[in-house]
């Protein structure tokens, strides 16, 4: 395995979490992900690097990672949690509802109309979701990488 550390092993480190070689092979998964993988995907990417890491490992140390915020779960509305880094700035997401890909987005115009709805109502934004599903325009399923 490459030497560089994970993000998610670094913010481990930093807040005293004990990382045994599976939890590091677990983080590095994780911090290689673009896709917001459930903890099955998770396993299977772990396995083909450690395959001594079982399915209740990986639960458990993405339970722990979520716990010491680093790891945010997301329910995409396909039954299954599904994970990322605890993002550095605020996004929203794009789920196509055929394929399940999971599309990243940011727009300011939205974030004011938020925070106007919140005042409008007597209250300051502290926190929000926004998960937006969808199909493709063209009617053709775009495939999950």
């Amino acid at each position: 395995m490459p030497d560089h550390k994970a993000k998610l092993e670094l913010l481990c480190v930093e807040r005293g979490l004990k990382m045994t070689d599976q939890r590091r092979v677990i983080a590095r998964v994780l911090s290689d992900s673009s896709d917001h993988p459930d903890v099955e995907a998770v396993h299977r990417r772990a396995t083909a690097i450690d395959a001594n890491i079982s399915i209740a490992t990986v639960y458990r140390t993405v339970r722990l990672f979520e716990e010491a915020g680093i790891l945010a779960k997301h329910d995409f509305g396909d039954g299954r949690a599904r994970y990322e880094e605890t993002p550095d700035e605020h996004h929203d997401h794009l789920i196509d509802i055929q394929s399940g890909k999971v599309v990243e987005f940011h727009n300011g115009e939205i974030e004011e109309l938020q925070r106007k709805i919140a005042e409008k109502a007597g209250y300051r934004l502290v926190g929000h979701r926004l998960e937006l599903y969808g199909v493709p325009l063209d009617g053709k399923t775009q495939r999950q990488k």
